[in-house]
């Protein structure tokens, strides 16, 4: 097993420099002058810590992201990566990753740390005082985090009723009009370019295991995995903690009651976390880490010096 990963390895290693050599061709006949050693960019610099410290198999939609091939060698099957010899494999090895899962915490932070940031520096802009901002903070921290959590719980949980209604009306037409059934798959496999004859008898043959068909008719025609509907409960969790995660951040340096410089330390935090975060989606835009992070700054710098202007004028308005 061991011995079969290596050789893949070894197999996409040696494409991967052939492509290298292609594309050096092209620079040449381009008058492009290429580097002796090659320095990775920002974001290379990251995937390749995450490879390192979390596993290619659990980053593989940021891999994707970045135009990586031949991700199947990292599927994490038992036995290596064996050649698929029928179409039920190849489905089975094409599952919906959880890709959404590490998308949405990321966005969750974002979202805590800038909704939190703004709601704290347009206190302060007011000129109040630091136990004013902590509790203000913290009651918005805790009302951002609920409201997402229930938020996320509801969606979710209305959206895998749906699927798993859908579903129940597929399994009853399965069991009530078989041959109907095998016959939409068929047409679905001709619109393919399948021809007629193999999509027929493919047809048949998957609707003739109740299992095999109900699963395929959910995949084929209402485009669902049944065995990923979403957890309503993973995702009010990961949304809640996600937020408070992001919150946190404008929070720390109010919590630790310090005097002088308390609101300067948390825009210097935010600051860093908006980058960060913003470095972190580069590697699922495939677009560069400096950029990205850059933006990110800009946007949520913009929105948390127009609170502060904004609260400082209403504090001297109402002063």
């Amino acid at each position: 097993m061991k011995h079969s990963k290596i050789v893949s390895n070894y197999l996409l290693a040696q494409e991967a420099e052939h492509q290298a050599g292609l594309w050096a061709k092209e620079a040449e006949r381009a008058g492009q002058p290429i580097g002796e050693e090659y320095r990775a960019n920002l974001r290379t610099k990251m995937v390749a810590f995450l490879i390192r410290h979390v596993g290619a198999q659990r980053i593989k939609p940021i891999l994707a992201a970045i135009k990586i091939r031949g991700l199947s060698v990292y599927s994490g099957r038992d036995a290596g990566h064996p050649v698929l010899t029928s179409l039920e494999e190849v489905g089975a090895s094409h599952k919906s990753s959880s890709s959404g899962g590490l998308r949405a915490a990321v966005f969750g932070v974002n979202d805590g740390l800038v909704s939190i940031a703004c709601l704290l520096f347009g206190v302060a802009g007011a000129a109040s005082s630091n136990d004013t901002i902590l509790l203000t903070g913290i009651a918005g921290l805790l009302a951002g985090a609920f409201s997402m959590a229930a938020g996320e719980y509801i969606s979710m949980r209305s959206q895998r009723e749906m699927f798993e209604y859908q579903i129940a009306l597929e399994r009853e037409e399965l069991a009530e009009y078989p041959e109907e059934e095998a016959g939409e798959l068929a047409l679905i496999y001709m619109a393919r370019g399948m021809p007629e004859k193999q999509a027929i008898a493919l047809g048949k043959r998957m609707i003739a295991n109740p299992e095999v068909g109900l699963d395929t008719l959910a995949r084929e025609e209402l485009g669902l995995n049944p065995d990923e509907l979403g957890s309503p409960w993973v995702a009010a969790c990961s949304s809640f903690l996600a937020f408070v995660g992001g919150g946190i951040i404008p929070l720390l340096p109010f919590v630790i009651a310090m005097t002088e410089l308390r609101l300067q330390a948390s825009v210097a935090l935010t600051a860093l976390a908006l980058f960060a975060i913003g470095a972190a989606l580069s590697l699922f835009t495939g677009r560069s880490a400096l950029w990205g992070g850059l933006r990110m700054l800009l946007i949520g710098g913009g929105a948390g010096l127009l609170t502060y202007w904004i609260g400082h004028l209403m504090g001297a308005n109402l002063a």
